[in-house]
């Protein structure tokens, strides 16, 4: 089978005064159709750049990438727009949701980017808002709903565009638990139902709702695997937290 997602000695070195810094230093990542992917680390770790350039927010200084085969490593700004569009599905911390804009106009405004026409635009929109459970909210605006809602809202915009990968970044950072959890449950059904996601995060609490993690630290990979062993959210060496660890996980 394929690989979904194919990043191969991948490096992002960016130029601070006289001193290279490696943002990336040499990753290898793979995954899969279906999936459900952590990918884990504090600031200064790397996650967000593995997520531009998984993203097609940015290209590697070296290595490749390939996203459903295409190599778009190389790719200049308006062909990595395309890919975007065509390809992947956003989710944001912030929403990201246009406050003039009734709730069925935010979900299909990417479409009408890609130039999809007005009757596949509503039909797609309202059965992503089906999806997440507000199709009987499509006429109201963003500010007449609670902050899950308005997530909820930003991930059918990104399933209406059809996605081959669901990219969610933070997604619970501006929510309280109870509906951060709520949040990532409807991110667990949509994999459940097939969808891949790749979710970024700090917080180990939250990365392990996912099936696999993969923890970064300091531009490199140290730990790609099963999100319920102890080892996905601690270091080896740090018995310390090995206890805290099986705590979150429940093991």
């Amino acid at each position: 089978m394929e690989h979904l997602i194919e990043l191969r000695d991948v490096y992002k070195i960016y130029q601070m005064g006289d001193e290279a810094v490696h943002a990336l230093d040499g990753i290898s990542l793979t995954v899969d159709p279906g999936e459900f992917v952590a990918i884990v680390g504090q600031s200064g770790s790397g996650k967000s750049t593995a997520m531009n350039i998984i993203g097609c927010l940015d290209v590697p200084t070296s290595g490749t990438y390939h996203l459903a085969g295409v190599d778009v490593s190389t790719m200049d700004d308006d062909q990595q727009a395309e890919i975007r569009n065509k390809m992947l599905g956003f989710i944001f911390q912030q929403y990201n949701l246009i406050p003039k804009l009734n709730v069925l106009e935010n979900v299909e405004l990417p479409l009408l980017y890609g130039g999809v026409s007005a009757s596949e635009r509503h039909r797609r929109a309202m059965e992503a808002l089906e999806r997440v459970g507000l199709a009987d909210k499509c006429k109201n605006l963003p500010s007449q709903l609670s902050g899950g809602q308005q997530q909820r809202v930003s991930i059918a915009r990104a399933l209406a565009g059809k996605p081959s990968v669901i990219l969610a970044d933070e997604p619970t950072g501006a929510l309280d638990s109870r509906t951060g959890r709520e949040v990532l449950g409807f991110l667990q059904k949509l994999n459940a139902e097939g969808d891949t996601v790749v979710l970024i995060t700090h917080d180990n609490s939250i990365a392990v709702k996912a099936r696999r993690i993969v923890r970064l630290q300091d531009g490199r990979i140290i730990y790609d695997g099963d999100a319920h062993d102890p080892r996905a959210v601690v270091q080896p060496e740090d018995e310390a937290a090995a206890g805290e660890a099986r705590e979150v996980l429940n093991v």
